[in-house]
């Protein structure tokens, strides 16, 4: 079994231990059902055991299973212990740091605080890994990358350090076709429309896992809102065109750009103590800080701050 479909196992295994449903655990991973209904009976056959109990709530590991993912495990650790030697030796002599982004993110923060830094250290290379957050994180904590750049900095695992900018906010986007439009409005005053009543209309989002579905779950349920969800992407681009072409409201970060444009849609501030993200860079706590380090560190929070609400 190679190391990618390790992983990829684990990962799903995981999904549905968490879940405890096939359709929502695949929507979480990004792949379809049926896929990974496939993939688990075809592990399953292999092994000619059942690996997770599906007949009652919440789904567990059967005897077998608890055998077989510690198995998965310990290929994860012994790939990471890899993947860390290897890196060792084939860093002596240059100069690399392999720092993991989401794109959407990257293509914002990088060209902030980046240029800066390599100014500094010229001879170094920096190697960007553009994935899913929970994928980056986990890239991180198995010492697969240098640094992860994130939103949200109190969501993530306990053994990673991180470096926050402070709050930033969100903004509303509001399509024409929505009750809560206001004609010939640029942008309507923050503070004068509810966070239920923005969460009760029409819905375009980002797919669950991204950092801003994550705070707008958390507020559907604090609120007790059974969201209209009109659809979804894994792209925050792609949602904001969707909105701006009526499909449905849509929240973004203040990292996404947006004209102004009256006649086509409101933009709503949200006031920052309703929604509000932070941006960070983390390492993992065991990593010994160079002089090198602190320059990228100092340099993504020197730039951060300029820009920090």
């Amino acid at each position: 079994m190679s190391k990618l479909e390790s992983q990829d196992i684990l990962c799903y295994i995981d999904s549905l231990l968490k879940y405890s449903n096939f359709s929502k655990a695949a929507q979480s991973l990004y792949i379809s059902q049926p896929y990974l209904t496939k993939v688990i009976k075809k592990v399953e056959s292999q092994l000619d055991c059942e690996l997770i109990t599906r007949n009652k709530l919440p789904y567990r590991l059967t005897e077998q299973g608890k055998i077989y993912y510690q198995y998965l495990t310990s290929l994860e650790h012994s790939y990471a212990k890899l993947m860390k030697e290897i890196s060792y030796a084939s860093d002596i002599g240059n100069k690399v740091l392999r720092i993991g982004i989401l794109p959407s993110l990257g293509s914002y923060l990088t060209p902030l605080f980046l240029p800066a830094f390599l100014k500094l250290h010229p001879a170094y290379k920096i190697n960007l890994v553009e994935d899913l957050p929970e994928k980056n994180e986990k890239r991180l904590q198995n010492v697969e990358l240098d640094y992860w750049i994130g939103q949200n900095s109190s969501s993530i695992s306990p053994n990673l350090n991180a470096f926050s900018w402070g709050k930033h906010s969100y903004r509303a986007v509001i399509p024409r076709g929505c009750e809560l439009y206001q004609k010939n409005v640029a942008i309507i005053p923050e503070g004068t429309i509810d966070i239920s009543t923005l969460l009760g209309q029409p819905l375009v989002l980002t797919s669950k896992g991204s950092a801003v579905r994550k705070q707008i779950d958390q507020l559907l349920s604090v609120h007790k809102i059974q969201p209209s969800i009109v659809m979804e992407s894994n792209e925050i681009h792609t949602v904001l065109k969707l909105a701006k072409q009526n499909m449905g409201l849509t929240i973004i970060p203040e990292s996404v750009r947006i004209d102004e444009s009256a006649s086509e849609y409101n933009i709503y501030p949200i006031p920052i103590d309703k929604m509000s993200l932070d941006y960070f860079i983390a390492h993992h706590s065991e990593r010994k800080l160079s002089s090198v380090d602190h320059d990228l560190i100092h340099t993504f929070l020197n730039h951060g701050q300029q820009c920090a609400v």
